[in-house]
């Protein structure tokens, strides 16, 4: 699996310069609302320092990293969710990934023209989650039509999803994002994912700032902090990351170091990300590959088994596992094993990350 992150925010937050910094792959970030007609999208690969030291332990002939696919939705306005501006159809492309990056504005430039004329996070905030909110009650009003006459015909379950459902309307009534209570409430009726809602997605925040707020360590507080409550976030700059993605590794490192930052947005991003869904990554080395594969946290052997093919999952016999540094400090799998460092686990182990894995079926 891999994981699928759409990036939505306001025209002229920065987005699609984010975007194209991340992916380096060049849309239209013209100066007004709507440029990005189709959502554009890009495949990233997950830095992974463990992987480069595996395959020189294994003399692997190639390096395969996790990816994460981004997703370039056009910018919304208010009314998109009533299709302003074609803001509907952009709405629809979020159902398909896994986790919303919403990225708020935070720095001035007038330069560049903000579409309500000025520059206010938590009102920014409060337009692109209604539109999200509105699109939700949009898909639960037309399911719950069909569900009241299912529940009145008698058919089985149909009275349980419709008061589900209804909790959940309510919710979102109300102007709040649905909750993780009222997720397992749908979660209990077997449709959480059915249904795909976009305001039950893990919303990760992308604070742009500019590169002076970045040096003096900007971070959301007050009311700002208080709108976000536990939700993850990530402060970056575009421009900055537009830069970096220009550089070569060591004038990367450099340029980092110069401005007092410790990770580039990209990273910050996928490691927030991991953890806003769950994520962990197994790795795989030989002389063919060495490779990482994502899975959920919490997976037993024969589920991490079919990140690599499903007959791993269904025929998993058992799997010979060591830790990834335990690995490198061995210096082979052959010492590894004269050690008693490898590990022969069965059905009911649990993977952890950075875990090394040979499944047998």
């Amino acid at each position: 699996m891999s994981l699928k992150i759409g990036i939505v925010g306001l025209p002229n937050v920065g987005k699609s310069t984010l975007f194209n910094a991340l992916t380096r792959k060049k849309v239209d970030i013209a100066n007004y609302p709507f440029c990005t007609i189709e959502p554009n999208v890009g495949v990233v690969e997950v830095p992974d320092a463990r992987l480069t030291k595996l395959a020189e332990l294994s003399h692997s002939k190639k390096i395969v990293p996790a990816v994460v696919e981004f997703v370039d939705i056009a910018g919304l306005v208010k009314g998109a969710a009533e299709g302003e501006g074609l803001g509907n159809k952009f709405l629809s492309h979020i159902k398909e990934t896994d986790a919303i990056a919403e990225v708020v504005r935070v720095f001035e430039d007038g330069e560049i023209t903000h579409v309500a004329d000025k520059v206010d996070p938590i009102s920014d905030i409060e337009v692109v989650e209604y539109e999200l909110i509105l699109k939700d009650l949009e898909t639960l009003s037309k399911r719950l039509e069909t569900l009241h006459r299912d529940a009145k015909a008698g058919t089985k379950g149909a009275a349980e999803e419709y008061a589900a459902l209804q909790t959940v309307e309510r919710e979102l009534q109300s102007g709040r994002i649905v909750s993780q209570e009222h997720s397992n409430i749908l979660e209990n009726v077997g449709i959480l994912n059915e249904i795909q809602l976009l305001t039950t997605k893990p919303i990760i925040y992308i604070f742009n700032c500019s590169e002076k707020q970045v040096q003096q360590k900007w971070q959301p507080s007050g009311v700002l902090r208080e709108k976000i409550g536990a939700s993850p976030y990530a402060v970056v700059s575009a421009k900055i990351e537009s830069e970096l993605s220009e550089l070569l590794p060591e004038e990367k490192k450099e340029l980092l170091e110069s401005l007092g930052i410790s990770q580039s947005g990209l990273d910050q991003l996928i490691r927030i990300g991991y953890e806003a869904l769950g994520l962990i990554t197994f790795l795989t080395t030989g002389e063919d590959e060495t490779r990482a594969w994502t899975i959920p946290a919490g997976s037993l052997a024969p589920r991490a088994g079919r990140a690599i093919h499903s007959d791993f999952e269904e025929k998993f016999i058992r799997a010979e596992v060591i830790a990834y540094d335990k690995l490198l400090d061995a210096g082979s799998y052959t010492r590894a094993r004269e050690l008693g460092l490898l590990r022969i686990e069965g059905k009911q182990y649990m993977v952890k990350d950075g875990d090394v894995m040979e499944f047998r079926v």
